[in-house]
């Protein structure tokens, strides 16, 4: 029940939040930086952990709907309260995060306790008055948006109208108001009239990060679709379908399964867009929709292996792929707990380890090396050693600065770059 299932910072890093298996939110907060402790340097503590999500049962189709958190996606702050989406399978929720450090005493018709006054005892009219107390964060639920998907949903995204947001599952994508709950807007179907003519799902989904009428989905045929909004009520025509052609030399029969897209990513600045599929990372420029324009290999050491990676069920896995603030670096997960980063322009990549045992508090994290046989160096890791079992799916990249949230497992590590 604690294997983190997403990672998200809010759009200042003041705030993480998680969401694991069990259908719980975990929020942290970085610590103002004190003068007398440098060293510990923006530390991220727990702030608020609650349950956004139980497991449920749809009674007609004889189905569990399990807790588990897929997506969080936090809207910007508007006021001294913090608000975020999370969702699970079905249902999407709107949650409140707010403090409170003062409570109300001296109440008329209640004691002190909550119970009733008794009429004819009060005697006086008092004026209740705010007592300062120990600080409590409360997360309530403000709107609960359900029964508007049939599939699972895979994606949420807030839009830069910060009205309105889309939720994605494996055939459709609806548009909803923030207002609405009882009604969206289904503004994707993929689904043929005969199921047994399906040949795609939409795997990932988000809006341009400063048009809110354009927005992107992802297939697991490998294709990206660009829509506009203003086209049409329904996005059944895309604007730019971007696909690179395959090279028939590298045809084998797991080719499909591992060109299917597991997210999709904007850039900030709105030009680019990156795409993480099994092997590789992808970043693609709007205006060319023919090829992508950078190619990264996470784990090509692994081709050779994909044989008992679709009988151990690790070819479905689902990597998520993030740019740091100034969409000059771009990190993904690998196996064996390793993470990659690569810098679009120097072009120089690193493997780094996410692990107990080197990840001593403010310890400097080594690169790592995978090798593919003959002879293995004593710094490096041979491909058959590598476990199958350690994955780093989710990641996430402060907006600003160069701190990164890793989920690995049921574990959450926070990497900073050093200070001099």
């Amino acid at each position: 029940a604690d294997i983190i299932s997403t990672v998200e910072f809010n759009h200042t890093g003041e705030l993480l939040a998680t969401g694991d298996k069990g259908g719980r939110v975990v929020i942290f907060q970085r610590e103002q930086e004190s003068k007398n402790q440098p060293q510990r340097r923006g530390e991220y503590n727990v702030y608020s952990t609650f349950q956004s999500h139980e497991p449920e049962f749809d009674y007609l189709k004889s189905l569990e709907i399990e807790e588990k958190i897929n997506k969080i996606r936090w809207l910007p702050q508007q006021n001294a309260a913090y608000f975020l989406l999370s969702t699970n399978d079905k249902t999407v929720k709107l949650w409140k995060v707010s403090e409170r450090d003062k409570r109300p005493e001296g109440y008329n018709l209640k004691d002190e306790d909550g119970h009733l006054r008794d009429p004819s005892m009060i005697t006086v009219l008092r004026v209740p008055v705010l007592r300062p107390m120990d600080l409590m964060v409360e997360a309530t639920p403000r709107r609960v948006f359900a029964n508007a998907h049939t599939y699972h949903i895979n994606s949420i995204s807030v839009n830069s109208d910060y009205e309105t947001y889309m939720s994605a599952d494996d055939l459709r994508i609806n548009l909803w108001n923030f207002e609405i709950t009882n009604q969206s807007f289904n503004i994707v179907d993929i689904k043929p009239a005969n199921m047994e003519e399906l040949t795609e799902v939409i795997t990932a989904a988000e809006f341009h990060p400063h048009h809110c009428n354009t927005f992107v989905y992802s297939s697991s045929k490998g294709t990206i679709r660009l829509c506009d909004m203003r086209t049409a009520a329904l996005c059944d025509r895309h604007a730019k379908f971007f696909e690179e052609p395959e090279d028939p030399s590298n045809r084998s029969f797991f080719s499909e399964i591992i060109s299917s897209i597991s997210d999709v990513k904007f850039s900030h600045s709105g030009r680019y867009i990156m795409t993480r599929d099994y092997l590789t990372v992808k970043v693609w420029d709007l205006n060319m929709e023919n090829r992508p324009i950078e190619t990264y290999q996470v784990h090509d050491y692994l081709r050779s292996k994909l044989c008992s990676l679709y009988e151990n069920d690790c070819i479905f896995d689902k990597f998520e792929c993030v740019w740091n603030g100034s969409d000059s670096v771009i990190m993904t997960g690998s196996y064996n707990n390793f993470f990659r980063m690569f810098d679009r322009n120097t072009k120089r990549d690193v493997t780094l380890e996410a692990s107990r045992e080197n990840s001593k508090p403010r310890a400097i994290l080594k690169p790592r090396k995978v090798c593919v046989g003959g002879k293995r160096r004593k710094d490096e890791i041979s491909v058959d050693s590598l476990d199958f079992s350690k994955k780093i799916l989710h990641t996430a990249w402060h907006p600003s600065e160069n701190i990164i949230a890793v989920a690995a497992t049921n574990n959450l590590y926070i990497f900073q770059d050093k200070v001099n």
